[in-house]
């Protein structure tokens, strides 16, 4: 049973629904929502770029120098920014003792599939460079950048890269066909997602490509990925993007495990007052201390 206060957020949501209007009134509709919640006073927020892409170090006191997240925000590829998940990232790297990378990767329309990929790829060489080891990095992302995170650990096995310790993803969009049953008109009464949508940012970032591997990673094969762990809830549509792609992981031979919030929506997570959002944090935690340095 949801908490009084996931079902709270259900009504706000309901009353101003994010993502609506152009693209320009959607942007600025969700960067409003994500904003809302200012960051604790101890949070370290250091911004500078890596090449042309804008990116912030996240850090709280207990951020290790040895752990790192890469984090990949949401937004369908359209919509947010490294500003508006500052707050979130705060909460991964207390979460996971680490420092979070937060980058501000190119969005469509402007910048089609695959400058996604390109920057979150870019991004994680530039930590190597750094002298980052993979082993010290986990990569991390909710909705789109979630499946983000799949298309770039996919892209970095293939070109050979050393992969990370481990991938997080809460509400992964990883079928921008939006074919799964939970997507079916009248099969969820989800208050954050629309399939239509949907289906216009997936036009969006990937035009008529949209079961590419690095678009869906659906269709990826995902053998010899690191251990993943994967967060959906059952009143969202993308409930059986989660589902399956744990399913096709798992059959590939990766450790990967599911997490199901019941009635939870998409990405509670980023609100940081609703305890179901505490509780998977809880889990992002021990995730981090089994994969990442000890």
């Amino acid at each position: 049973m949801p908490s009084t206060e996931h079902e709270e957020l259900v009504q706000t949501i309901l009353a101003a629904p994010p993502g609506e209007g152009t693209v320009a009134e959607a942007r600025a509709n969700f960067d409003a929502m994500m904003t809302a919640v200012p960051l604790a006073d101890d949070v370290s927020v250091d911004t500078f770029s890596i090449g042309d892409m804008t990116v912030d170090w996240v850090a709280v006191p207990t951020s290790r120098d040895d752990r790192v997240v890469l984090y990949l925000h949401g937004g369908g590829y359209v919509i947010g920014n490294n500003v508006g998940y500052r707050e979130m990232a705060s909460r991964m790297a207390r979460a996971t003792s680490a420092r979070v990378l937060l980058i501000d990767y190119r969005l469509a329309p402007e910048t089609p599939f695959p400058g996604a990929v390109d920057d979150a790829t870019a991004a994680y060489r530039w930590l190597l460079g750094e002298g980052v080891a993979p082993e010290q990095i986990a990569v991390a992302g909710d909705s789109a950048g979630g499946g983000l995170a799949l298309a770039t650990l996919v892209a970095l096995r293939d070109a050979g890269d050393p992969l990370p310790a481990c991938g997080i993803c809460f509400s992964p969009w990883v079928d921008l066909e939006v074919s799964g049953e939970s997507a079916l008109e009248g099969a969820i009464d989800d208050p954050m997602l629309a399939k239509a949508g949907m289906a216009g940012m997936a036009a969006n970032y990937a035009g008529n490509d949209l079961r590419n591997p690095l678009v869906s990673p659906l269709h990826a094969n995902l053998a010899g990925l690191p251990p993943l762990q994967v967060f959906v809830g059952t009143r969202e549509i993308l409930l059986n993007d989660a589902t399956r792609v744990v399913d096709n992981a798992q059959a590939a031979g990766v450790d990967c495990s599911l997490s199901v919030g019941e009635g939870l929506i998409h990405v509670w997570q980023l609100f940081g007052h609703v305890p179901e959002a505490i509780e998977s944090m809880a889990t992002v935690e021990a995730f981090a201390n089994k994969h990442l340095p000890g």
